[in-house]
């Protein structure tokens, strides 16, 4: 199998990548003492330290096969919504960073690129596809999969524990962290997507 390209946005500590295999990664994440962990994960990988949005635009085009982009969420969540109305939290606009990557990864990216994000609580202004509590928007088909414990609701520490060995690190907020991972599952599973729908082009030609 070709190993590929893969450039990780807003990387966190890398559940997403986990599970990946036979792919070399740039994972991009802001917070240096988050990028410490992702790197301790994964050494075989390359970590910058700076704003993702500003490196998806300057570095698009770097021959990546595979993008995969993760924009934070709390200004599009149901929760931000409700607590907002209930003055649990300021009200903000939701953060247009997220349709910017869209549209520039659907009009000027020639291979592979997923967008996640959660269910926002309006209409997503470009329509994506739900699996489990995330929405997801790419250029392949993405097929459905059940995962246990994918509702951060249900879940529990020990169950997200399981994800993530934090133990060794100092963290603010572990189970923000941990809840905030895409199960390492799933993302193998749109890795894999991907990786599909490459071939079934290739065949298809």
């Amino acid at each position: 199998m070709k190993t590929w390209k893969v450039l990780n946005l807003y990387a966190g500590i890398g559940g997403n990548r986990k599970l990946w295999e036979n792919v070399d990664v740039t994972a991009v994440e802001i917070n240096p003492k988050i990028a410490k962990i992702y790197q301790d994960f994964f050494p075989d990988d390359k970590v910058v330290i700076m704003d993702a949005h500003k490196f998806l635009l300057e570095h698009f085009d770097d021959g990546w096969d595979f993008i995969w982009s993760s924009p934070p969420c709390p200004t599009h969540s149901k929760i931000r919504e409700s607590g907002s109305k209930h003055g649990q939290y300021k009200v903000k606009y939701p953060d247009m960073n997220l349709y910017q990557e869209i549209i520039l990864l659907d009009r000027f990216f020639n291979s592979k690129w997923v967008v996640e994000n959660v269910e926002p609580y309006y209409i997503p202004l470009i329509p994506g596809k739900v699996i489990g509590r995330h929405l997801f928007w790419s250029n392949f088909n993405l097929s459905k999969i059940k995962i246990k414990c994918d509702n951060i609701n249900k879940g529990t520490m020990e169950d997200y524990r399981k994800r993530a060995d934090l133990s060794k690190y100092v963290v603010e907020n572990e189970r923000r962290i941990l809840r905030n991972m895409v199960n390492p599952k799933l993302g193998k599973h749109i890795l894999d997507c991907a990786r599909k729908n490459i071939q079934q082009t290739l065949v298809s030609k």
